[in-house]
């Protein structure tokens, strides 16, 4: 199977489509890494890379993400089965003192497209809460959005009290959002930044050593 059909219902944000043709692809015993990885999340890193360069909008990224996704819960009741491990385990959240969602939702999905694991903690989350699952364990990275400037200082706070907790170097630190930038990034300690969804992965990857 050369996964050209399932690649055009991802492209083409076909749910229907793209379940049916992940089912096709693991009764041909096809194995599920290859499913995932040649099927699902290639063509949804080929969105991402359209969507970097302004060649598709959020609501072409959306459509293909949720065809990924049906595609991807066919899949995953099989993955502990045969050793599918996620890139990473992330915990995303917009900060406290806002309730925007959308740029965090576009993120989770294209995580979760590109392989990682993720909680989302919604809006409007406090510094203390990131921390509280810091110190469960087993987390890579903290995403954090804002879209208001008067909710930036969570951010920093939220970085300073994982040091006065000396949890800092348990996990890595990603940020973004409309008026967020490099700069305020690394006045504030954290290990990377993105400016759009697509760039979320690649900074994702990076900060955890995979580029």
């Amino acid at each position: 199977m050369d996964f050209k059909e399932l690649h055009r219902a991802v492209f083409e944000g076909d749910a229907g489509r793209a379940v049916e043709f992940t089912k096709k692809a693991a009764d041909e015993q096809i194995p599920i890494k290859d499913i995932l990885d040649k099927g699902l999340i290639y063509p949804m890193s080929v969105v991402g890379e359209k969507f970097k360069r302004n060649d598709v909008f959020i609501p072409e990224v959306i459509i293909s993400a949720m065809a990924m996704q049906a595609g991807l819960k066919i899949l995953e009741p099989s993955f502990a089965a045969c050793g599918i491990k996620p890139l990473g385990r992330v915990v995303i959240g917009t900060v406290k003192g806002d309730l925007h969602d959308i740029g965090k939702n576009i993120v989770t999905m294209m995580l979760k497209g590109a392989g990682f694991e993720i909680e989302d903690f919604g809006i409007d989350v406090s510094p203390a809460r990131f921390v509280d699952r810091v110190k469960k364990g087993g987390i890579d990275i903290i995403a954090m959005s804002s879209l208001l400037t008067t909710s930036l200082p969570s951010m920093g706070e939220a970085i300073n009290s994982l040091k006065s907790s000396n949890l800092r170097d348990k996990v890595k630190v990603l940020v973004g959002g409309a008026p967020v930038t490099q700069g305020f990034a690394s006045r504030i300690g954290a290990d990377g930044y993105a400016s759009d969804a697509a760039s979320a992965v690649d900074r994702a990857k990076e900060i955890l050593g995979m580029r």
